[in-house]
């Protein structure tokens, strides 16, 4: 099913909507899924500057205007996105979508299929599937303030894709999945449904990149992810926008009993790139792990919204963010862990380190505790910084020039994070992708 002969038209208006819903009326419960999407959007206002769920966010320039789902690409830009999309060649099997459209697959196993392994574009489960996209699709709402924004992803949801993991099934190579942008002023709606079934074991790893460093782009993506009974789920995103991209990402991960997942966000691109993750623990003595590494420089904007909720006793959740400032970049870092009065013997943390590597970058931190149990171990920090003049020093005065010398400082800062990967060859990607930004940094300057 095509957007190709959609109009070019702001996707905020009725007229895109319901030439783009058009196709899909043969799948009822899925249309009407879209529907209710397409309401809540329109019911809801845009986020304004004094919302406290947008506290500190530049609100001014979040903007849905000018942005069109884009055509098909050629045939020509479909090959070439194809041969770009080797990052990590190891792979149980991969995906690549260009502005929301599939351009390449590389399917499972036959041993994979075997078992029942399922993964596959979102829009072909959605006529295969109905009973298991009925079950998990779009379950939980957000209460982190993208409530608009994930409506509209509900209301256009037909890209990205669905994995489904059997019970007892463990799956050692990762499953690949790459979101490009491509035409100017597209906008595009990914979704990550990722079911692990109790005992089974897999991980994934999103890329979200641009073809060019000047096409303006719309990218609304969000996840879902679900842990049964002893699961375990590895996922890593790593979004590397070029600087004119306008991103929301809304991801929803459910652990249930002695489950363990574990997410690794990387954020490097993006003009404005907010960021919500809310765990939900379900089951006892389930472990959830949430990592983050951010660069932002320029006039960036990062905004990072999170939600640990602790429902079950005896579970652990650990969210560590890491940020390095650069220029006039911002950065915002909103937190929160909830434990219910029955989850007790929670151990849960929340950190956020910031460094500044400049006098106008600007870090706002607001970790934050609601603790209705009286047996837990929880704490929540905040700490932001500029480099240690001391081990700057020590480079300069061994002929290591200064810009160099913060880049290195500020890999050994970030280290903490890419050790969190299991993947040698996403771990190099990632190192890679810093270098290649402070690289530009210095391209731009000299």
């Amino acid at each position: 099913m095509s957007n190709a002969t959609i109009p070019s038209s702001p996707i905020a208006s009725d007229e895109a909507f319901s030439a783009a819903l058009r196709p899909w009326a043969p799948q009822g419960a899925f249309a009407d899924l879209r529907k209710s999407g397409w309401e809540r959007f329109r019911s809801l206002p845009m986020p304004r500057r004094l919302d406290e769920k947008w506290r500190f966010a530049n609100t001014a320039e979040v903007t849905l205007d000018g942005f069109n789902l884009a055509a098909e690409p050629s045939a020509a830009a479909r090959s070439r996105i194809a041969e770009k999309s080797h990052l990590v060649d190891d792979a149980s099997a991969r995906l690549v979508f260009a502005d929301g459209h599939l351009v390449h697959a590389t399917g499972i196993s036959a041993e994979l299929a075997a078992q029942g392994v399922i993964f596959e574009p979102l829009a072909e489960a959605v006529k295969r599937r109905p009973a298991l996209l009925e079950k998990y699709l779009l379950k939980s709402g957000t209460n982190l303030g993208g409530d608009k924004f994930l409506a509209l992803h509900q209301a256009y949801c037909e890209s990205g894709y669905v994995l489904y993991v059997p019970e007892g099934v463990v799956i050692e190579k990762p499953f690949v999945i790459y979101n490009w942008s491509v035409a100017p002023d597209a906008a595009f709606f990914p979704h990550a449904l990722v079911v692990a079934e109790a005992n089974a074991k897999v991980s994934v790893v999103d890329f979200f990149m641009s073809d060019t460093a000047t096409a303006q782009a719309l990218a609304v993506s969000a996840s879902d992810i679900h842990a049964a009974h002893g699961a375990g789920v590895f996922r890593k995103v790593v979004q590397n926008w070029n600087e004119t991209v306008h991103s929301h990402q809304i991801d929803c991960t459910h652990a249930g009993s002695d489950a363990e997942v574990t997410t690794v966000a990387v954020n490097l691109g993006g003009k404005r790139a907010r960021f919500e993750s809310a765990v939900r623990i379900h089951g006892k003595a389930a472990k959830v792990n949430l990592y983050g590494l951010t660069v932002a420089d320029n006039r960036q904007e990062f905004d990072q919204r999170t939600f640990q909720e602790h429902n079950a006793p005896g579970a652990f959740s650990d969210l560590l963010y890491k940020n390095a400032l650069l220029d006039g970049a911002r950065t915002i870092f909103s937190g929160m862990i909830r434990v219910a009065p029955d989850a007790q013997q929670t151990d849960a943390y929340q950190t956020n380190r910031n460094l500044l590597l400049s006098g106008d970058a600007e870090a706002n931190s607001l970790p934050g505790l609601e603790i209705e149990a009286n047996d837990v171990k929880c704490s929540h920090g905040a700490t932001t910084a500029q480099l240690d003049e001391s081990e700057l020093f020590y480079f300069l005065a061994r002929g290591i020039h200064r810009e160099t010398a913060k880049e290195l400082l500020v890999f050994g800062f970030f280290e903490e994070i890419i050790e969190k990967v299991d993947n040698d060859e996403l771990a190099a990607v990632l190192r890679d992708f810093v270098h290649a930004k402070f690289r530009r940094r210095a391209a731009a300057s000299a």
